[in-house]
């Protein structure tokens, strides 16, 4: 059994010159939790994940895209995706997110 983990995210944030990074913050046989900072301008291109996942802004703006609606991103927005979802995001600003990947690999 993994043991209790406590993090203070807004500590955590680095935000780069340019591009993303990120920091697991807890990883199980079941779930995995990343602390993700996109610096202003960055793009993740279109992908899938064989995991369903979880979004939630932590701190900054840009626009997601899944399975081709643009949703905006600011804090608070929480998005849940399927697995095998399409997605993409883009950064208008620093972004700062709280991935969670979650089902077996």
């Amino acid at each position: 059994m993994k043991q209790s983990v406590i993090k203070n995210l807004e500590k955590m944030m680095e935000f780069p010159k340019e591009g993303v990074f990120s920091k697991v913050l807890v990883k199980t046989d079941i779930s995995n939790h990343t602390l993700m900072c996109l610096a202003k301008g960055s793009n993740i291109s279109e992908h899938t994940s064989t995991r369903e996942a979880a979004v939630t802004v932590l701190k900054g703006e840009g626009i997601f895209i899944l399975n081709g609606k643009k949703i905006k991103m600011k804090p608070g927005v929480f998005i849940f995706m399927p697995k095998n979802a399409p997605h993409s995001l883009s950064a208008k600003s620093d972004l700062a997110i709280l991935l969670s990947l979650s089902g077996k690999e």
